[in-house]
């Protein structure tokens, strides 16, 4: 493989994300929404941490550098926003003060990997409801939801996922717990032999 783009003849590389998945009550009623309005997002409803990407590491690299990352990571609280729109894309907003961009900027250390455009500065934490819309369709559909309410405000995340796609398909590699509010951290495992500082 040349970088992350494949030679002639050889498969994609697949794409990599690392999500946090809505409350079952949340994750019900986007996918109905998205029934009733015949629209839909890439996979179930998701917000991710960190947009998809291309890499050269293994799962198990990949699964044991976002262990380091997540390392000592606490449960947060994110809130819904409210509706959002851009072209195409039509979605509900979230935040968690800085949590959320803190975490995004620490799982984009994660590499040799690629980016997508909205990484980094232009990172906006989101549920998709409506992806690939129709410019003659969008005004349409942003009235649509304008009254339409989700089941809670806010919700806690006690886990992140690292997701992998393949041919369509979004498959769970692992999922990383992560510490409740409170918790006493992890310690620190010393070589045999030294000292704690």
């Amino acid at each position: 493989m040349s970088g992350f783009l494949p030679t002639v003849g050889e498969k994609p590389p697949p794409l990599h994300s690392l999500v946090a998945w809505p409350p079952e009550a949340l994750d019900t009623w986007m996918r109905r929404t998205q029934a009733r309005l015949g629209v839909s997002g890439f996979g179930l409803p998701h917000l991710n941490i960190r947009a998809p990407f291309q890499t050269s590491l293994s799962a198990a690299e990949l699964t044991a550098a976002f262990r380091d990352v997540l390392r000592d990571q606490t449960e947060f609280e994110v809130q819904i926003k409210g509706w959002k729109r851009l072209p195409n894309v039509l979605f509900l907003q979230c935040g968690a003060g800085g949590i959320l961009r803190a975490l995004h900027e620490r799982a984009l250390e994660v590499g040799p990997s690629s980016r997508a455009p909205y990484d980094g500065p232009d990172f906006v934490p989101h549920l998709t409801l409506a992806l690939g819309v129709l410019p003659c369709a969008e005004d349409e559909l942003w009235a649509a939801v304008q009254d339409l309410r989700p089941p809670v405000s806010s919700f806690t995340v006690q886990a992140l996922s690292l997701t992998r796609e393949e041919r369509g398909e979004v498959q769970e590699l692992h999922t990383f717990p992560l510490l409740p509010v409170g918790a006493p951290r992890e310690p620190e495992f010393l070589p045999a032999g030294a000292e704690p500082s």
